[in-house]
């Protein structure tokens, strides 16, 4: 089935719920934008997560939103289906996740003006202790294993020990280094060496701030 019958069949159950794209971008916590893009199927892939919060929140079949099922609604769905109601057999368990707030973009390069603005939620397990999350531009932490175009997720606190990985603003820019402290300077180490390590003192910023310590990264399944 393609992105935008998966749409179609989205909306079709919205409407059939009496639900504006509004008020089902608050039931599972997406911008309302991202509900009309899923709609008019300008999003190529919505991840199983996402289909299975749709269909909790409009009381359907999701394999029928995937075009799996000829079947809307099944005898075995209710109105506050969840994963707690998966039997408990040995060989199965539930995966717990949570939301975390995606905020814009990072530098992993030279640093970029920041986008601290909300963008969207991403799903990541409950054992991440993160507050908000990223996503990285640039090549400058490849040998960290941190690609252009990953999630990476921050837990937000002012101070980092010298050596992590810290999501770093500098007057209205924003980078992801390596955090070395000396007694007048702050040194950003990049994880490749084609880039120099970027120091910094109170003559050359008027802001230097640490948004946060690196906790998780998430790059594309394949």
């Amino acid at each position: 089935m393609t992105p935008k019958e998966i749409g179609e069949r989205i909306k079709i159950a919205r409407e059939s719920k009496e639900l504006n794209q509004k008020e089902l971008a608050e039931k599972i916590q997406v911008h309302p934008a991202t509900i009309k893009r899923y709609e008019d199927g300008f999003i190529q892939k919505i991840k199983m997560p996402i289909i299975q919060s749709i269909a909790i929140a409009l009381s359907v079949n999701p394999m029928w939103l995937l075009g799996k099922s000829e079947f809307m609604q099944t005898s075995d769905m209710i109105e506050n289906w969840n994963q707690s109601d998966i039997p408990d057999f040995p060989n199965i368990f539930p995966i717990e996740t949570k939301k975390v707030p995606l905020l814009g973009k990072i530098a992993a390069g030279q640093p970029i003006m920041a986008e601290e603005c909300f963008d969207s939620y991403v799903q990541c397990g409950n054992f991440i202790k993160a507050d908000f999350c990223l996503r990285v531009q640039g090549d400058s932490m490849i040998n960290a294993r941190i690609y252009d175009g990953d999630i990476v997720f921050i837990h937000q606190q002012p101070e980092v020990e010298n050596g992590e990985i810290a999501a770093v603003a500098i007057d209205d820019a924003v980078t992801l280094k390596r955090v070395y402290f000396a007694d007048d300077s702050v040194m950003l180490r990049a994880e490749n060496p084609k880039y120099k390590p970027m120091v910094f003192t109170k003559n050359d910023c008027l802001s230097f701030r640490i948004l946060g310590k690196a906790v998780a990264f998430q790059g594309d399944i394949v």
